[in-house]
């Protein structure tokens, strides 16, 4: 084995700033809804805008991380499965309300939704979080674990 070019060397470390780690993608099902499907084709289209946009500055910095939100945002509609709202309101379903009161007296409601499209600040919750795992199924009166204390289930809706 020879010693490695000094020029290599200096594409090597160049190559290494400018290819970021791919964003991690979710192993849990990508459920959406009908809105969550727009979000996803809203943001892939923003990422393919600023890759066009970075290339055609040549700012490479600009189109690695375009270039990383294009891959994880293609690969997100690619597995994106679209959930239809449930017209069953007995128990708590992807895509419907569900407000509960937790042990302190906070009432809140929250609309089941995919992970991409998810803000508990805006009243959304991710399928896949523990909260939202402990309520699908439940009926209103059910008592489930909510951090570390309990909720119950004082209501169930269609849509947020």
């Amino acid at each position: 084995m020879g010693t490695m070019s000094r020029a290599f060397v200096k594409d090597t470390d160049a190559d290494a700033v400018e290819d970021l780690p791919d964003r991690p993608i979710s192993e849990h099902p990508n459920d959406v809804t009908a809105e969550g499907l727009a979000q996803i084709e809203a943001s892939l289209a923003a990422a393919q805008a600023a890759l066009g946009a970075a290339q055609g500055v040549g700012d490479r910095a600009a189109m690695a991380q375009a270039s990383r939100d294009l891959r994880y945002w293609s690969a997100r509609r690619a597995t994106a499965h679209v959930v239809p709202v449930a017209d069953d309101t007995t128990q708590v379903r992807f895509g419907g309300t569900v407000t509960i009161v937790r042990d302190d007296g906070r009432e809140q409601t929250f609309r089941i939704v995919g992970e991409d499209e998810a803000d508990p600040t805006k009243g959304t919750l991710s399928h896949a979080s523990p909260l939202a795992r402990a309520l699908f199924g439940k009926t209103v009166g059910e008592v489930v674990q909510a951090g570390n204390g309990e909720a119950e289930i004082v209501a169930i809706g269609r849509r947020g």
